[in-house]
């Protein structure tokens, strides 16, 4: 998603940072598998099973936010590919 003031490289590397100085420590391990929804210029965030819940509650707090999402635990928020059933 393109933004007026940010890089998608830029929204990800400050939302990374900010991820892992600031909001990774408040996250419970509950919410593992869950998807988060970080305003990189405020630290606000949403956390939701539903990537798109998350991201609509995100936005209403500020429309034209700069948002970076991720899923907590996981290196990536989606998985392409073949998955081995035995993993």
């Amino acid at each position: 998603m393109l933004h007026p003031k940010y890089t998608s490289e830029e929204i990800s590397r400050r939302g990374q940072i900010l991820y892992d100085q600031k909001v990774r420590s408040e996250i419970a391990d509950c919410e593992k598998g869950k998807f988060l929804v970080l305003n990189i210029e405020t630290g606000e965030y949403e956390i939701d099973a539903d990537e798109l819940t998350a991201l609509q509650r995100a936005k209403t707090k500020q429309n034209d936010a700069a948002l970076y999402m991720l899923r907590i635990g996981h290196p990536a928020a989606y998985r392409l590919g073949k998955q081995s059933l035995d993993q």
